[in-house]
């Protein structure tokens, strides 16, 4: 399966089912009362965090996913089968994104699930609407429409460490010596053209996962050679590792354009915890080794650690994944720490719910009235059934709607459009 880490995708929740306008009509009973059912409600769209995905390509041809909608009520008051729900399993380090560029799931744990659109609820039944003064309701709702999500999904390989460097500096060589990965090698730039992923077996009770990203650039940040494609996936990483051959014309000059990458993304990426390594030293003397690590360490911040290593000759290997492992637990403990204070903090109370506010606003004579739980409302009712209809304007009247729209000049002939569900000739 090829690697695919970007995709668009629309996301479509099931309508709930209509309720039924039933009226008993049994042998032997007089003016059976109504006994229309309810409606089913409609399937939820949900994310699955899942181990066993690596790639979005799933996606690459199939742009909409829909779950199943609610059935429709019937008589004797039997109640609509609810729609099921549509499960999608995303890979860990997914980032869902709205069409307003913000985050609305972040997919980061395995058989983690997120409702990301809720199915519309199912209609009441004209039995639900019997009272002392209503013995007859001949109406009854519609089922709600399910959300629709236009997303865009974006992958940020999670990994313990990340392989960074300029193209030809061993990255590849290195993950296939040290992992179970079997990424390509050659010995030409830009061998890796995808991110690939190796676990590290350190012991029999520890391993480590290294991403090796594709060879940076100068200019990657701004989008140069494979660009800031790849950066994301650095994001994620605890550790850096940044492998430089020891063989560069200029080896503080490759050291600091890698660097500048870094810090040029969004993402000040030159913070993480990092460890130079000067790799292809198979060949060099300890005279030859030293001077190179003093040259980067006249250009890196102070306490950089620089150590040397043969991906090819396996030197210095068992060292270096050491050191690498005592820094990944280190940062590990941070990141506990802080979830740590987060779940203890102080709760949010919000003083109301949101859902209930509603705005009316003049517009070409005609009045506009705009509200989560209004337009919900509305969505339901059968603008076509006269009961359905008094129905809604008892409710706004109930609300206040009414009475702010008799202050805004309401007169017999104009309309009243509610959101985007439907019309009220006054």
């Amino acid at each position: 399966m090829s690697f695919i880490d970007k995709a668009d995708i629309k996301l479509v929740a099931g309508n709930g089912g209509n309720g039924a306008i039933s009226f008993r009509q049994e042998k032997f009973i007089d003016r059976g009362g109504p006994d229309g059912g309810d409606g089913g409600n409609g399937g939820d769209v949900i994310l699955v965090g899942s181990n066993n995905e690596n790639t979005l390509a799933n996606f690459r041809y199939q742009k909409e996913l829909k779950s199943e909608p609610g059935g429709a009520g019937s008589k004797q008051k039997k109640h609509g089968r609810s729609g099921k729900a549509i499960n999608i399993n995303l890979p860990l380090g997914t980032v869902v994104y709205d069409e307003n560029n913000q985050i609305i799931a972040d997919i980061i744990e395995n058989n983690q699930k997120v409702v990301i659109a809720k199915g519309g609820r199912g209609g009441f039944g004209n039995a639900h609407f019997t009272s002392s003064v209503r013995q007859a309701p001949r109406f009854a709702e519609k089922g709600e429409p399910g959300e629709t999500i236009n997303a865009r999904l974006e992958l940020k390989s999670i990994a313990d460490v990340g392989l960074v460097g300029l193209p030809n500096a061993g990255k590849s060589t290195l993950l296939s010596v040290i992992s179970n990965a079997k990424p390509e090698i050659a010995d030409y730039p830009f061998t890796t053209l995808t991110p690939n992923l190796g676990m590290v077996d350190l012991d029999s009770n520890s391993s480590l996962l290294f991403a090796d990203i594709p060879g940076l650039i100068e200019g990657a940040a701004d989008g140069k050679g494979l660009g800031d494609e790849f950066l994301r996936h650095i994001e994620r990483t605890l550790v850096l590792v940044h492998l430089i051959d020891a063989y560069q014309d200029d080896i503080t000059e490759a050291y600091k354009t890698i660097q500048k990458e870094l810090k040029d993304y969004q993402i000040d990426l030159s913070k993480k915890p990092q460890i130079v390594v000067i790799n292809k030293t198979e060949a060099l003397s300890e005279v030859e080794i030293l001077k190179l690590i003093s040259s980067i360490k006249q250009v890196a911040p102070k306490n950089t650690q620089i150590i040397s290593i043969s991906a090819y000759s396996r030197k210095g290997l068992k060292e270096f994944l050491g050191e690498v492992n005592k820094i990944v637990i280190k940062q590990k403990k941070k990141i506990q720490n802080k979830k740590d204070i987060i779940n203890n903090a102080i709760p949010v109370i919000r003083l109301k719910d949101d859902d209930a506010i509603w705005h009316v606003a003049k517009h070409n004579k005609n009045f506009i009235v705009t509200g989560i739980n209004i337009e919900r409302f509305a969505s339901r009712t059968d603008f076509d059934n006269p009961e359905s209809l008094y129905r809604l304007r008892d409710v706004m009247k109930k609300t206040g709607i009414f009475q702010e729209l008799n202050k805004q000049g309401l007169e017999p002939g104009l309309k009243i459009i509610i959101g985007n569900k439907g019309e009220i000739n006054y």
